[in-house]
């Protein structure tokens, strides 16, 4: 499983040609979450217990020590196999690695129930061609990999 974590300042999704189904957040966190086919719930506890306990806010002096729930930020979790992409073969991406849609959905579903019980968060459309808009702060990035912690 692949986090890819953004701090920003807000951001929002909608689902492209349909306004009336958007997502917003303020100050917090975006996360695109990459399922792998072979990622169980084991992976979803190291990335949702990562998640919580990220230290990437800054305290009274500036310095990144304070986890989304201390600086009362909010997440939004947006899926996104596309972070499974395997471009070794060529140039056109392969996403052999990526679950299949009733795995990955079941999992996305969970690490939104997970995390919604210590923080507010909002998901994107699963399955959806969506729009994304984003203003970063920092910017802070960090790339997660379930396989890694």
């Amino acid at each position: 499983m692949i986090a890819l974590v953004q701090r920003v300042a807000g951001t929002s999704v909608s689902v492209a040609g349909n306004p009336d189904q958007t997502s917003a957040i303020g100050r917090g966190m975006l996360v695109l979450l990459g399922v792998s086919h072979d990622d169980s719930q084991t992976d979803l506890n190291q990335i949702a217990a990562k998640l919580i306990k990220l230290r990437i806010f800054a305290d009274e002096n500036g310095k990144m020590n304070l986890d989304i729930s201390a600086a009362k930020g909010e997440l939004l979790l947006i899926s996104q196999f596309t972070l499974l992409a395997d471009t070794t073969g060529g140039n056109r991406p392969s996403f052999i690695k990526a679950a299949p849609p009733e795995l990955a959905s079941d999992l996305y579903q969970k690490l939104a129930e997970m995390l919604k019980a210590d923080i507010t968060v909002k998901t994107g459309f699963f399955g959806a061609y969506m729009t994304i808009e984003t203003i970063l702060d920092g910017p802070v990035t960090i790339y997660l990999d379930s396989k890694k912690l």
